[in-house]
């Protein structure tokens, strides 16, 4: 189910006040592969339900360059959303998705294995409320890089 930004914050805390433990991850989600899926059934294992941040077309172009996404958001946002992993997915269009964090103030935040607490802007904020940050080990060899790459050599 997706949610709207500006909807973000109430919803998440009728979730808490309900008694959820609310986990929350964030990334791009362009091509889905194994690696993905991994990840989020694992981040998904930290709590009750998992909201999943989902940078907007435009915040991707920033991060990834002027070819991506290769999926649009509203595509990427149904496909990860049907994920048994994935109860919510709200799309976000800054650099980094500490506003957001902000306002879900998730029970636990994961990300992948290739952050630390130090390089990752979003974990001072979970930490601040108490809340905890939970690191996932990246399955080698899968990305939506490596899958372009292959894409592409076979032209």
């Amino acid at each position: 189910m997706q949610i709207p930004y500006n909807d973000v914050e109430s919803f998440c805390r009728v979730l808490r006040e309900g008694g959820q433990k609310v986990v929350f991850t964030n990334g791009c989600f362009d091509i889905l592969h194994a690696g993905h899926v991994r990840y989020l059934n694992k981040a998904r294992s930290f709590g009750d339900c998992l909201v999943l941040g989902l940078n907007s077309d435009a915040s991707v172009r920033r991060l990834k360059g002027p070819t991506r996404p290769i999926n649009n958001e509203q595509d990427r946002a149904e496909v990860v959303g049907a994920l048994r992993a994935v109860d919510y997915v709200v799309i976000f269009d800054e650099p980094t998705a500490e506003q957001l964090i902000a306002l879900v103030q998730p029970d636990v935040y994961v990300k992948g294995g290739d952050y630390t607490l130090d390089t990752l802007p979003e974990a001072k904020i979970v930490q601040r409320y108490g809340g905890r940050v939970e690191f996932v080990n990246l399955v080698a060899g899968r990305s939506t890089t490596n899958v372009i790459a292959k894409i592409k050599g076979m032209e």
